[in-house]
């Protein structure tokens, strides 16, 4: 366990609170409030430490730039809105993703990442 600092503990407390995986612009944005004199380099640094101590899980987006949740939610997927481009968990699988594989093909896992936009930018 790592000592406990005003920065990590404002990143964890923006995680905590935003529900859905963020960006380092928008954690960088969320924890400016409680921490004025924090950078972008200060949060991936505490990014990649809390990473490492397993308390926060990068959610690695085809072609865009990694979100970060925190750890131990669960099998989930994710939704990113095309617009605003925010990530939003998808809490199920929704179907039954074997029976897309070819015959003879074995699934040891999966990523699902869906894109569409979110309810704010589709109206």
């Amino acid at each position: 366990m790592q000592r406990s600092t005003r920065q990590r503990d404002a990143i964890r407390a923006a995680l905590q609170s935003a529900r859905r995986p963020l960006s380092a612009r928008e954690i960088l944005a969320d924890t400016q409030a409680e921490v004025a004199s924090i950078g972008i380099a200060t949060v991936y640094r505490t990014l990649k430490l809390l990473v490492d101590a397993g308390e926060v899980e990068a959610v690695p987006l085809p072609g865009g730039i990694p979100h970060y949740e925190l750890a131990k939610l669960g099998h989930h997927h994710h939704f990113q809105c095309t617009r605003c481009e925010r990530v939003f968990d998808v809490p199920e699988c929704g179907s039954n993703l074997k029976e897309l594989l070819p015959r003879g093909f074995t699934m040891e896992r999966h990523e699902l990442v869906l894109y569409g936009r979110c309810a704010a930018c589709a109206g």
